[in-house]
């Protein structure tokens, strides 16, 4: 396990750095001039040519290059063009708010998920097993920008039920505080939700057709306790994966989900600094989320291992028996 544990940070490594290089290439790629961008359509062709200097961006690409990526080695993430603040600063203040909405869909997208898989599992080829999975084909279908917009207009258009837009402060109480996480969390919770359904359902009936199930059913022990106790711990393994990309999804991909409802988290922070060309903290947020990415995938390996003490995780494709 230790050997395993080290062997994946290591790993780590080279990952960030195909992730620097792909995402400093695609930022330069952007059409628009940061400078002209910051200093507005006023400005004069010698100010905008000062300020591209002073940025460092007259630089050839190489040289741009190898000294973003030195400043990475030292721990400097840079310095925002348009927010005039260390990249650092900006990610600790935007990320709590991207965990908070990922997590509060989560924890929707579980809860609802999982027991409408095991549930349409165990009624196999019924109406309610054709009902979830067709609900769950709608969901994994739905585009999410389309399906935040139409919550808006009847929740807090039509109806009034919950703010628009915002994130809400504790300060004006939980109350409201969660009126604002609730649409955006549904939201974001649609697509893992359905996803959820699915794969506990697919797994279970695999789980469901082993002797051991049809050995404890003959035992007498009741349906319930048969599939809780039995068949769902051993048709938890295939969820953990979707569990770790789910999580490593709904941080990096709330792009749409925090535009949409001006949640100030990660997301709308990428938009933003691609609407200002403000490449230095494209960069930094992308690095941000794919080192997320690999540490819960790492967490998710280790997970087998306890879920499943016969997982090998010394094997290269990780999670083969």
């Amino acid at each position: 396990m230790g050997k395993f544990i080290i062997k994946r940070f290591i790993d780590l490594v080279p990952t960030i750095f195909v992730v620097a290089i792909i995402v400093f290439v695609i930022t330069r790629m952007i059409p628009g001039d940061p400078a002209s961008v910051m200093l507005g359509p006023q400005a004069s062709v010698e100010d905008v040519e000062a300020l591209t200097e002073e940025l460092g961006l007259n630089d050839p690409l190489y040289v741009q290059f190898f000294q973003y990526i030195s400043n990475l080695v030292r721990g400097d993430f840079g310095v925002s063009y348009s927010y005039n603040q260390p990249i650092v600063e900006l990610i600790m203040e935007r990320f709590p708010n991207t965990l908070i909405l990922a997590v509060s869909a989560l924890i929707i997208a579980f809860v609802i998920g999982v027991p409408a898989g095991i549930i349409a599992a165990s009624k196999q080829n019924s109406f309610l097993d054709y009902g979830v999975m067709l609900v769950s084909l709608i969901g994994v279908s739905m585009p999410i920008f389309w399906l935040g917009i139409m919550l808006v207009l009847y929740f807090s258009v039509n109806l009034g039920w919950f703010p628009a837009t915002g994130m809400g402060s504790l300060d004006d109480g939980v109350i409201s505080y969660l009126k604002h996480l609730i649409l955006p969390s549904v939201t974001l919770a649609t697509i893992p939700m359905a996803t959820f359904a699915r794969i506990t359902r697919s797994s279970m009936l695999e789980v469901i057709s082993q002797d051991y199930i049809k050995t404890a059913r003959a035992k007498g022990l009741s349906e319930f306790w048969v599939i809780c106790k039995h068949a769902f711990k051993n048709a938890l393994t295939p969820l953990l994966t979707v569990l770790g990309m789910q999580i490593s999804m709904m941080l990096g991909g709330a792009v749409l989900t925090e535009t949409i409802f001006s949640w100030p988290g990660m997301g709308r922070l990428i938009v933003d600094a691609i609407d200002k060309r403000d490449f230095i903290v494209v960069q930094g947020t992308v690095l941000f989320i794919a080192v997320i990415f690999v540490l819960v995938n790492l967490f998710v390996d280790i997970m087998y291992k306890v879920v499943n003490p016969r997982v090998n995780l010394s094997s290269s494709k990780g999670g083969s028996k």
